[in-house]
């Protein structure tokens, strides 16, 4: 994998990844040219005994352009704004102009519950140049270069002494929330472990003492063992409705043997879940003929400076569709009171997704 650092007009860095050299002389543009100076901060929920990040200043951040301006579409034309460079590289990593979460931020607001800095960071992630792409249709290649992209990024970001869980993410729809429409995903990095990881973590915590094992893992070996809702599976990687979905065509990807991040990939693992994510992609995009919206979010191993072999990378799929014809959204016991209701079984929407034939090699 290749890199090269730039910096754009308003302070903000950006790095270009590719899997061939990146030529010099490659200019860094804004469609801003003065510093946000974004200050964020946290606020303690003392009920629920979480952080939450505010910045007001996102109301104003770029909302769904229409097709002639798209700032991540490479352009020549000065009137036309872009946070892409021209030149032959593959995928761009640069840090997002309205962040939830900044390293420099100072001087919470004193309130009637706790505050703090959100010393955390938020990058964009462009997975092409070509703003009609998206993520399914890209090569096999251009993703194994994406989770090395993600695991230089963990790495990277997960250096910084405050940053302790870094988690890489797409949003894809309008139905889940993007707000700019163009291939792209985010990494969120955060100055504690967040309440969902944390609770799959004490999970795994618990079952790697008493059986000295990793619980993903075992879970992966009974749904290969099963067959029933395996989507995907070769020797390094599979991918899977878990039996204990909470959402309709939940998906989980991952690989088989134990590997707490993307850093720590072999070459197979890399390939056979390249394989894997995309098998997933094409059986959502096929299965309802249309581009299929979903959150991808990917678990890794915290980056607090402790081991964690009880940790597994894995990814989960949060697509919002109930059926073919109705949306699902959360409702009143998933969102008042966390748990989730599920009218349709984990065996039946894998069955569904299983009879969508898709093939891997005509993007190879």
């Amino acid at each position: 994998m290749y890199s090269k650092e730039l910096t754009k007009p308003d302070g903000r860095p950006l790095t270009l990844y590719s899997n061939q050299p990146i030529p010099d002389g490659l200019i860094a543009p804004s469609p801003f040219p003065d510093p946000m100076n974004a200050n964020p901060h946290l606020r303690w929920h003392p009920l629920r005994g979480e952080w939450v990040t505010y910045a007001g200043f996102r109301q104003n951040r770029t909302f769904q352009p229409p097709p002639q301006y798209n700032p991540l579409a490479v352009t020549t034309d000065p009137a036309n704004p872009t946070e892409l460079p021209q030149g032959d590289y593959e995928v761009a990593v640069f840090d997002n102009r309205f962040p939830s979460l900044a390293l420099e931020s100072h001087d919470p607001p004193a309130l009637t519950v706790p505050t703090a800095p959100a010393n955390g960071h938020c990058e964009v992630v462009v997975f092409t140049q070509d703003p009609n792409a998206a993520l399914v249709h890209l090569p096999l290649s251009r993703i194994e270069l994406l989770f090395k992209v993600w695991g230089d990024r963990t790495t990277r970001i997960g250096a910084q002494p405050h940053i302790q869980y870094v988690l890489p993410f797409e949003n894809r729809g309008s139905e889940v929330g993007v707000t700019l429409h163009h291939p792209h995903g985010q990494i969120y990095s955060y100055p504690f472990i967040p309440q969902v990881p944390e609770r799959m973590l004490a999970q795994e915590r618990d079952w790697y003492l008493e059986h000295g094992t990793s619980l993903l893992c075992d879970m992966a070996k009974k749904e290969s063992e099963d067959g029933r809702r395996v989507l995907f599976e070769d020797e390094h990687a599979i991918a899977f409705v878990p039996a204990c979905a909470r959402y309709p065509y939940e998906v989980w990807v991952m690989p088989s043997a134990p590997c707490k991040d993307f850093a720590s990939l072999s070459d197979a693992q890399r390939t056979s879940l390249a394989r894997a994510l995309k098998t997933v992609l094409l059986k959502y995009e096929t299965m309802w003929n249309r581009p299929f919206p979903y959150l991808m979010a990917w678990y890794q191993a915290p980056t607090d400076g402790m081991d964690h072999p009880e940790t597994q990378l894995h990814a989960q799929f949060y697509p919002p569709y109930r059926s073919r014809e109705r949306l699902k959204y959360l409702a009143g016991t998933e969102l008042g009171a966390g748990m989730f209701a599920m009218d349709v079984l984990p065996e039946n929407t894998a069955a569904e997704l299983q009879a969508v034939q898709v093939s891997l090699e005509e993007d190879a």
